[in-house]
């Protein structure tokens, strides 16, 4: 019998973990650590440093759980901090200083990576170019699933924000595939 992961359960798991239930954020762990590593790599689109900031974000978030609302979904608290560390490191980093070009890809048969094909590639690439503010309200919303309201609590700004800056980097992604010549 499968058992149904609902947001009580993280409820339940975190408080568990506050307690000192090593196990129970074990469990926080195996539920988000892809979908968080996949939301970094998307915005820093380098295996390692993404591997590091899921790794860094949640030991803070293991730091922090007495900072969690439990008003608020875990994933979307788990996630502003992965962000935010994203975007640290792209900050930190001297602008000269380039995000090296890296493959998101898993242990994949010969379909799926048939499957994995140029249009792909060229939406990667051409996300790169774009500002990390804006690749990053990007990956929340199309790659990620995220409301606006998620978004919102995820980067720290009103949702009256989240909609403008998602405007601008659509008009910019747009922008970058005409100059590259995939839209017209």
């Amino acid at each position: 019998m499968a058992v149904h992961i609902t947001d009580d359960s993280d409820a339940v798991l975190v408080l568990q973990s506050k307690s000192g239930d090593r196990h129970a954020f074990e469990a926080l762990l195996a539920r988000y650590e892809r979908q968080v590593f996949g939301t970094v790599f998307r915005i820093l689109h380098h295996r390692e440093d993404a591997t590091d900031v899921t790794q860094t974000a949640f030991l803070r978030a293991y730091e922090h759980l007495d900072r969690y609302d439990p008003g608020q979904r875990f994933c979307s608290w788990l996630y502003r901090i992965a962000v935010n560390e994203a975007l640290d490191l792209v900050r930190s980093r001297r602008p000269s200083e380039p995000l090296l070009d890296d493959t998101l890809t898993e242990s994949a048969g010969p379909v799926e990576m048939a499957v994995q094909d140029e249009n792909e590639s060229t939406m990667r690439n051409a996300l790169m170019d774009l500002k990390i503010d804006y690749r990053t309200v990007i990956v929340l919303k199309h790659l990620q699933d995220c409301t606006y309201e998620e978004m919102a609590q995820i980067l720290e700004c009103p949702v009256k924000t989240v909609k403008s800056r998602l405007f601008t980097a659509r008009q910019a992604l747009r922008d970058v595939l005409v100059a590259r010549g995939h839209l017209k």
